[in-house]
């Protein structure tokens, strides 16, 4: 039941994330419906791939394919003076998105007894596989390879999955809303992970 309603979650947050992005980005109907597709889906099938499941039982997943063109269609015939509001609220949905689905790649890796390594991967690309697919189609640069903290908050989701410290379902929900609230911390404060650059440098060679 914890799955069945992870899933659900994940899904309408990251087909609502890759619908918005379409529209910021003015695709037309069909380039919403592909972008909303791939970012609530994408991420599961990069974890099939990773963890040894077969890509095909993706398609398996009916209802949560008609939930996703169902929200994604909402999201396409809303109001676009509403929408333009997804500045407040589009960080919101993608860290629900992120959070589900990072607890989602690593209970799945657990569950086939994979090592801890593989369970944080898991974690970290069913977390933002959907999220890389949909800000690549879309000509941005991924989020989680900025130095904004995005996929660390996933990789910490499968750390304490993989070592046992979270394993009870009121933990499991407590992993979901805390991961959700550092990711909105993240932004709120402007948090970074450390990085250098050489662009500067090259600009004063040329």
């Amino acid at each position: 039941m914890t799955w069945e309603i992870f899933n659900a979650i994940g899904t309408i947050a990251f087909a609502i994330s890759g619908a918005i992005v379409a529209l910021e980005e003015e695709y037309d109907i069909l380039g919403v419906y592909v972008l909303g597709m791939v970012t609530a889906f994408g991420g599961g099938t990069i974890r099939n791939l990773l963890i040894g499941i077969p890509v095909s039982e993706i398609w398996d997943q009916g209802p949560l394919f008609i939930m996703a063109i169902t929200v994604i269609t909402f999201v396409f015939l809303f109001p676009m003076g509403a929408l333009k509001q997804w500045g407040k609220w589009g960080t919101f949905t993608d860290a629900i998105g992120l959070s589900t689905f990072a607890i989602l790649g690593a209970l799945y890796a657990t569950e086939m007894n994979h090592p801890l390594s593989a369970i944080i991967m898991a974690s970290l690309l069913t977390g933002s596989g959907g999220g890389i697919i949909r800000d690549l189609l879309a000509g941005r640069k991924p989020v989680v390879l900025r130095e904004d903290i995005y996929g660390a908050w996933a990789m910490l989701s499968g750390l304490l999955i993989g070592i046992g410290a979270v394993n009870q379902t009121w933990g499991i929900y407590f992993l979901f809303i805390s991961v959700v609230t550092l990711r909105m911390l993240t932004v709120k404060y402007n948090w970074k992970l450390p990085h250098r650059t050489i662009k500067n440098q090259q600009d004063v060679n040329m």
